[in-house]
Formats: structure tokens, C-alpha cells, sequence
């Protein structure tokens, strides 16, 4: 049983249960939000810390003699720098396998909202627009089926299992591609750029990598059909934001749906923000990183971390990444 500090439990919502982390440790301090400036003073003390996104960089883990484990609140380290906390024998152990449901659910709300034109549809009925039809239904804007397209998937994780899952029970053909650098592909997967080219819906379900970094730039858009629809719920940096921005003002990509930008969160004046926030793109919605986020997703992570502590405390270390 260690003192631990969880430095930015402001993260998640308010509503959630940490006593399943507070029973695995002698003591348990919590911020809701901890600026650079502050690690060093409020986990001095500790030996295990818990963070989502405060960064714990070498000259920062060299400043902590008595750390010996990081839990992070997330699948995500790239905000621990790994080669030094093994350098100093810190353990760091992450949360995975928690978004499949609520990230699968996201993506087929937006693609509802898009398909079904439902909030116009409502909308039509709160402004009258129903009552004086002369027809006993109001067409009004088009509704479309998702049975029979295309789904195509990038990155066949929990995530991505999760969201072909869905798409399958709503009759749709999914496409599984291939690593965009891989020579073979494999017999259940297609190439990535048979996948670009034939699906009416990408979906990005894979990690930021230097080969992943802006992995959907020009090229990659001008593959897919303009009636397509993109879909990013992994990481922001896989865009190519300019090249992005432009395929949709000129309709070379009919819509884009963004939970994650490379700036997060991000300036006024981002060009795809820009545009949303304007209207100047209009075929785009942007969401601020919440595809991960239901209550119970939240709380598989908390108990993940109290999982991880329990592994720790008995020398059984889970989901360790270093």
C-alpha cells in the first residue's frame, strides 16, 4: 500500500467512483488539474501517480526519487517519456480495452444524424411545418439507408472490432484494410487503398505513430469517392488538416466527422475549426474528444487503474507498457 497522487482527475466527470483506487492505496490525493509548474511539489512524495495527460518528461521523473509506478488514466503514453522512467525502474501500466461501446456508439450516432437528417425532421414538426403539410407525411430532407454501403476500417483493435460489430448488425459490408506500409496483406483484410477507394464510410481506429502521422493528406483523399464520409475517433495528427479543410470545401469528400483535432484543445483560428465554427465548411462536425467518454467507459478506467495498483502491490503488474 503506497501514497498516490491522481494529478488530473478534472479529466473525468464528476459522479464516479474512486474508492476502488482509494482501497489500494495508503493514501490517495487528488487534483482536479496540475500545471507543469506544480508535478514536481505535489508528487514529490508519492510512489504512485496517476495521470491522464500531465506529462512526465526525464527531467521530471529525475526530480521524484521516491516514484515507482505510473498508472496512466488512458491507453495513450506518449505523454510519459518510457526509455527514462525504465531507466529509473518506474513501472508504467496503462488502461486499454475500455472505449469499444461508447466509441461504436459515437460513430453511429453521427452517421444516424448525417443518414436520417433526424434533428431536421424534429425540427420541422417543433416549427409547424407538419401541421399545414397537405400530405400526412413530411419528407423534407432525404433519408438514407446505411444497409448495403460500404464501412471501411483502419486500425481492427477493440475499438475497431467493436465499431465492424456494429456496422455488420446494421447490414453494411465492412472492409478491414490492411497497414498502409505493409507488402502483404492478409486473407480476412484488404489493402489500405482498396479500402480507401471502395468505402463509403473510413473510419480511423488507429494509434499515432510516426508512420501514422498525417497518414490522410491529398493523395489519400483524392483515393476516396467523393460521396464518402471520414470518420476520426483515434488521433488527430493522422490528418492533414489543410489538405483536409480543402477537400471539403470543394466537395472532393461529401462530410467529415472529427472527435479528435492535433491540437487539443484547440486554437480559434485551427483551419478545420475555423471552418466549422464559420459555417465555411459545412459538410464537417466537430466534436471536443468525447467518443470515449460515457459514464461507463470513465469508470472501466478508474477501475483498470485500481487493477493495475492491485497488480503492482503484489507483483503481478497488468498492462504494463515499459
Amino acid at each position: 500500500m503506497m501514497t498516490t497522487v491522481f494529478l488530473d482527475y478534472g479529466t473525468f466527470n464528476s459522479g464516479l467512483d474512486v474508492n476502488p483506487i482509494r482501497q489500494k492505496t495508503e493514501k490517495l490525493t487528488i487534483h482536479e488539474f496540475t500545471q507543469p509548474a506544480e508535478v514536481i511539489s505535489r508528487a514529490q512524495h508519492a510512489e504512485i501517480i496517476i495521470t491522464n495527460k500531465v506529462v512526465l518528461d526525464a527531467e521530471t521523473l529525475a526530480k521524484l526519487p521516491k516514484l515507482k509506478l505510473i498508472c496512466v488514466a488512458a491507453t495513450g503514453t506518449n505523454n510519459i517519456d518510457l526509455a527514462a522512467a525504465k531507466q529509473r525502474q518506474i513501472e508504467v501500466c496503462h488502461a486499454k480495452d475500455y472505449a469499444g461501446p461508447p466509441i461504436a456508439q459515437y460513430v453511429f450516432a453521427q452517421l444516424f444524424k448525417r443518414f436520417q437528417n433526424i434533428e431536421q425532421h424534429n425540427a420541422n414538426v417543433a416549427s409547424g411545418k407538419w401541421s399545414t403539410s397537405q400530405a400526412f407525411c413530411l419528407h423534407d430532407q432525404p433519408i438514407n439507408e446505411l444497409a448495403g454501403k460500404t464501412f471501411g476500417i483502419l486500425g481492427y483493435g477493440h475499438i475497431g472490432q467493436a465499431v465492424a460489430k456494429a456496422a455488420r448488425a446494421f447490414d453494411m459490408k465492412v472492409l478491414i484494410a490492411e497497414r498502409p506500409d505493409s507488402h502483404t496483406v492478409r486473407e480476412d483484410r484488404v489493402s489500405f487503398n482498396d479500402m480507401l477507394a471502395n468505402a463509403d464510410v473510413v473510419s480511423l481506429h488507429c494509434p499515432s505513430t510516426p508512420a501514422t502521422q498525417g497518414l490522410i493528406n491529398s493523395a489519400r483523399l483524392a483515393q476516396m469517392k467523393p460521396s464518402s464520409i471520414l470518420i476520426n475517433t483515434a488521433r488527430g495528427d493522422l490528418i492533414d488538416n489543410n489538405a483536409l479543410a480543402n477537400a471539403l470545401r470543394t466537395q472532393q469528400l461529401s462530410y467529415a466527422i472529427l472527435d479528435v483535432l492535433d491540437q487539443e484543445p484547440p486554437p480559434s483560428s485551427h483551419p478545420l475549426v475555423a471552418g466549422f465554427v464559420s459555417g465555411d465548411i459545412p459538410n464537417l462536425a466537430i466534436t471536443g474528444h468525447i467518443a470515449w467518454a460515457s459514464q461507463q467507459a470513465q469508470q472501466r478506467i478508474l477501475n483498470i487503474v485500481a487493477a493495475n495498483i492491485a497488480g503492482f502491490n503484489t507483483g503481478k503488474l497488468i498492462n504494463k507498457v515499459n
